[in-house]
């Protein structure tokens, strides 16, 4: 499965990165690029279970493809799941279901990032995605 054009661009942004400091900068750029959710999204039925941190969570079908948006207060995990949005924004139900979270982290580099209750938040958050989308 081919990586949507903006997955493609960061991963190339994140592979040219000078080592760890570098990379966990560009994560906090990332995440600081997210587009604000509005108050009225960020209420209960949004909210993701299953994360440490507060993450919101809203998606729309557009003529057959997926785009969601997402806010955390944590700006780590903004950062993170910035870079899940680009890696699944634009794709269908079924790709959706194809995406390997702990692949696209470790071809970004950020692996060492995903401490246990990250990577937990962020399956949560995937995990949300395919709820909304269901085949």
């Amino acid at each position: 499965m081919s990586l949507p054009v903006e997955a493609a661009e960061a991963l190339q942004t994140f592979q040219n990165a000078a080592g760890w400091e570098q990379r966990a900068r560009l994560l906090m750029q990332f995440g600081d690029c997210l587009p604000p959710l509005s108050d009225a999204d960020k209420c209960e039925a949004n909210r993701v279970h299953g994360c440490e941190s507060q993450v919101w969570l809203v998606g729309e079908l557009r003529d057959g493809h997926w785009q969601f948006a997402a806010s955390s207060d944590a700006r780590m995990i903004r950062g993170l799941v910035a870079l899940l949005l680009l890696r699944v924004n634009g794709l269908t139900a079924g790709e959706l279901q194809q995406v390997d979270l702990p692949d696209w982290f470790n071809q970004l580099g950020l692996s060492r990032q995903l401490s246990p209750s990250r990577s937990n938040g962020l399956n949560a958050v995937l995990q949300r995605m395919r709820e909304l989308a269901p085949d």
